[in-house]
């Protein structure tokens, strides 16, 4: 099977990829993204979105896309050290987000990976993509503005801690 792809971007941004098959039919695919659900003592790491980015000045998880030619496991640890500076080692899989209608989702209708990871220690400073890197103690999650569906993903988290449950959560 021969497949070309058209990218469609806006500056750095791809918002789709789009490709056609040898016989003809196309389809838009989608990204893969993974997300860093990471605690410590009572506290989730989090990073303010830089104003570059979709969900500029909102709270989200440590994460960012998939590259090629390497694991969703590989991609998890490496987006946590490039923007938060920490060293980090997988506890499990928490959740497969593939829900097409994300809150706040433009056309890229990413699908996320979504991890446990214990931190180990922080060995850099954070990259470009925040603009504050943050331990935010669980009590105070509720009063945060968070970008896209991240909120939802450290509130089912919090229910996990309360109640364990079955994992991966599968949406």
């Amino acid at each position: 099977m021969r497949v070309t792809y058209d990218i469609i971007s806006n500056k750095d941004l791809v918002l789709m990829i789009n490709c056609t098959f040898e016989d003809g039919g196309k389809a838009s695919l989608r990204h893969v993204v993974v997300h860093a659900l990471v605690e410590k003592n009572g506290a989730i790491l989090l990073e303010k979105r830089a104003p570059h980015l979709s969900g500029a000045g909102k709270w989200g998880l440590p994460g960012g896309f998939l590259d090629r030619d390497e694991t969703a496991k590989e991609a998890v640890l490496r987006e946590l050290l490039e923007e938060t500076g920490y060293q980090g080692e997988i506890i499990t899989l928490f959740r497969i987000n593939s829900n097409p209608e994300r809150q706040e989702e433009d056309r890229r209708q990413n699908v996320a990976l979504e991890y446990l990871i214990k931190p180990i220690k922080q060995v850099k400073r954070p990259d470009k993509e925040s603009t504050e890197i943050k331990w935010v103690p669980i009590e105070k999650i509720n009063s945060l503005d968070f970008a896209f569906d991240h909120g939802q993903t450290v509130k089912l988290y919090l229910d996990y801690r309360q109640k364990k449950f079955t994992l991966p959560l599968i949406v």
